[in-house]
């Protein structure tokens, strides 16, 4: 795996030398080409000009700031050089706050970092399990391709994993989404029938069957195209609507069906007839 980065983590005194590493496999995700439907080639981009139509050069490019519609501030790559803020090779940790205080909504991209080089494996080692210890992670700001990004690090199995954060200012709020507010409340009964279904489904993160079936079946596709087989499509029927306690009631014996098969394979299902201890003999009246 090859670093994409390579900087330091600074809190207070301490500097911790470490590189960092793609958490993502983009090579997983299937990628098109655009063609030309006649001949099948490649299909390019003109950066064009909508004003006079002409073609640019990417020299011709600049950045430009819209103040006011169709009113532009162009800005040079030496203005940008003004506005570069601290070291690009350094993470700075601001402080270290409980998970629970990152909102989800926050996180952005996930990376690896490791330990650069032997000296910095015990210093690297040592933060990871001080932040393992304390149940919290470090917050800190890093510039990067001219921009202060927040990132988080937290302790991830034998390393440590840095998510790059939006600034809350980017997100917006909850409340905003309409139909929201204290007018939207549950049954009661149907609130305790799904209450229990949870309980039915739960299981572990490690169990659930995560795979990109859409990708696989999409492979099949291209793979039968290519080897010029005919493709098989499939069709979900629709399935008839029913009332929300139905739904749950069916949802709870339905769980309940495929839960038990796990259960008796495992050993942990009830006790069968033969294994059921013996009863005890009744006593005669009269002995």
């Amino acid at each position: 795996m090859r670093s994409i980065w390579k900087g330091h983590i600074r809190f207070s005194l301490v500097t911790i030398p470490i590189r960092i590493y793609a958490a993502i496999d983009a090579g997983q995700t299937i990628s098109f080409h655009l063609l030309h439907k006649t001949d099948h080639g490649r299909i390019g981009y003109e950066k064009r000009c909508k004003k006079d139509g002409q073609v640019v050069t990417q020299e011709e490019i600049v950045k430009g700031y819209e103040f006011e519609p169709d009113q532009y501030v162009v800005i040079e790559a030496e203005d940008f050089e003004k506005v570069r803020l601290k070291s690009t090779k350094v993470i700075d940790i601001a402080g270290f706050v409980k998970t629970s205080e990152v909102q989800p909504s926050l996180f952005e991209t996930p990376y690896y970092a490791g330990p650069d080089g032997e000296v910095a494996a015990k210093v690297y080692a040592l933060l990871r399990e001080a932040l393992r210890d304390s149940g919290k992670v470090a917050v800190g700001k890093v510039v990067l391709r001219d921009r202060e990004d927040i990132v988080m690090i937290s302790p991830f199995k034998q390393g440590l994993i840095l998510y790059r954060l939006r600034y809350p200012a980017e997100v917006r709020e909850i409340e905003d989404v309409p139909q929201l507010g204290d007018k939207l409340e549950a049954d009661r009964e149907q609130l305790k029938l799904a209450n229990h279904l949870l309980e039915t489904m739960t299981t572990s993160f490690a169990k659930l069957d995560l795979k990109d079936e859409y990708q696989e079946a999409l492979r099949e596709v291209i793979n039968a195209k290519v080897q010029g087989r005919e493709i098989v499509t499939y069709k979900e029927e629709e399935k008839p609507v029913v009332d929300i306690m139905t739904a749950l009631k069916r949802s709870i014996e339905q769980a309940k069906d495929q839960r038990e098969p796990m259960l008796k394979a495992t050993g942990k299902g009830k006790k069968g007839k033969a294994e059921q201890a013996p009863a005890k003999p009744r006593r005669r009246k009269g002995a």
